[in-house]
C-alpha cells in the first residue's frame, strides 16, 4: 500500500498530493482576503483511479475550513466535491450566488 500525503505549498499556491514521495497531483488556489479561491486540480495520469483526487479535496477542503476562510469553487472538480460531501465548519461562496 503507498504512503499517500498531503501538504500545503504555499510558495505554489497549492495543496499537493504524493505517492511514496512522487507527485501524484495538486489542487491549485489563490488567496483574497477572507477567502480561499480553488481554481484548478489535476491527478497525473499515471495515478488516476486510486481516489486520490478526492482524497486531496478533503484534506485541502478541511483545512480551509479549519483557517475561517470562505471556501470559493472555481475549479469544477472541487464544486462537485462540495455538492456531495460535508465538510465541518466550511462556508462556501458559490459563484452564481
Amino acid at each position: 500500500m503507498p504512503d499517500i500525503t498531503v501538504s500545503r505549498n504555499e510558495d505554489a499556491s497549492r495543496y499537493e498530493i504524493h505517492s511514496d514521495g512522487t507527485l501524484a497531483g495538486f489542487a491549485e488556489f489563490e488567496r483574497r482576503p477572507g477567502e480561499i479561491r480553488f481554481t484548478h486540480t489535476e491527478i497525473d495520469h499515471a495515478f488516476q483511479g486510486r481516489g486520490l483526487a478526492g482524497e486531496l479535496a478533503s484534506e485541502a477542503l478541511a483545512e480551509a475550513a479549519a483557517s475561517g476562510d470562505t471556501i470559493v469553487p472555481y475549479c469544477p472538480f472541487i464544486a462537485k466535491y462540495l455538492t456531495e460531501h460535508e465538510i465541518p465548519g466550511a462556508e462556501v461562496r458559490w459563484l452564481n450566488s
